[in-house]
């Protein structure tokens, strides 16, 4: 093609205009996946800071926590930390209960929330999204943890405070100190405890009078 000598060379300015945009695209691309990178780290350290980091609880230790507790149909379990939803869910549909899960993850507090409405389990599950320690545990005849060691110690003397008699504590990989055990299995390192039960000897922490 004859081009009139001092004529601009339109295709290769389109062609520099469609790279630049390219690069553009690109970059815009790379910037919105590392703040999408900043925000998934955000919330895992968030709950880490706050209790524990997130590390999901297989399904078969979830059965095997739900069955040591002896969950019956009409109770109430409690989930500290409840993540997904998955004790929660196990609790509803397996075991006929009740069960509030608190979560301090936004996240995961409406992905378990979707889950919930996704099974039609509105009206047996209620997920909380806050801060466990700013919530009431009373209404509980099961609460299920699992958090890390320093949590559980912080968290005794708000169960002991809250809990009624008879209620189930059942815990993953770590224990309450200083609490007597009323069940365990010790292949999948599920703890039972039980309010009200008295401590292993008189030099320990008591779950009904323990301060």
């Amino acid at each position: 093609m004859w081009k009139i000598y001092g004529e601009p060379d339109l295709d290769r300015t389109n062609t520099v205009a469609t790279r630049g945009l390219r690069v553009n695209e690109t970059i815009f691309v790379i910037g919105l996946l590392l703040v999408l990178l900043e925000l998934v780290l955000l919330f895992l350290l968030w709950s880490s800071f706050l209790g524990a980091p997130w590390f999901p609880t297989s399904l078969a230790t979830v059965r095997k926590m739900l069955t040591l507790a002896d969950v019956q149909p009409g109770e109430v379990v409690y989930d500290l930390g409840s993540g997904d939803g998955r004790v929660l869910i196990m609790a509803a549909r397996q075991f006929g209960a009740r069960a509030v899960g608190i979560e301090i993850d936004p996240l995961r507090t409406l992905w378990a929330r979707l889950l919930v409405t996704i099974l039609g389990l509105q009206g047996q599950v209620e997920v909380i999204w806050g801060n466990l320690f700013h919530q009431d545990f009373s209404p509980a005849d099961v609460v299920t943890v699992y958090l890390l060691p320093k949590t559980n110690v912080r968290l005794m003397h708000k169960l002991r405070r809250e809990l009624k008699p008879g209620t189930r504590v059942v815990t993953n990989t770590f224990i309450f100190p200083g609490w007597s055990l009323a069940g365990k299995d010790s292949q999948s390192q599920i703890y039972l405890y039980r309010m009200g039960e008295p401590a292993k000897n008189e030099n320990e922490p008591s779950l009904k009078y323990g301060v």
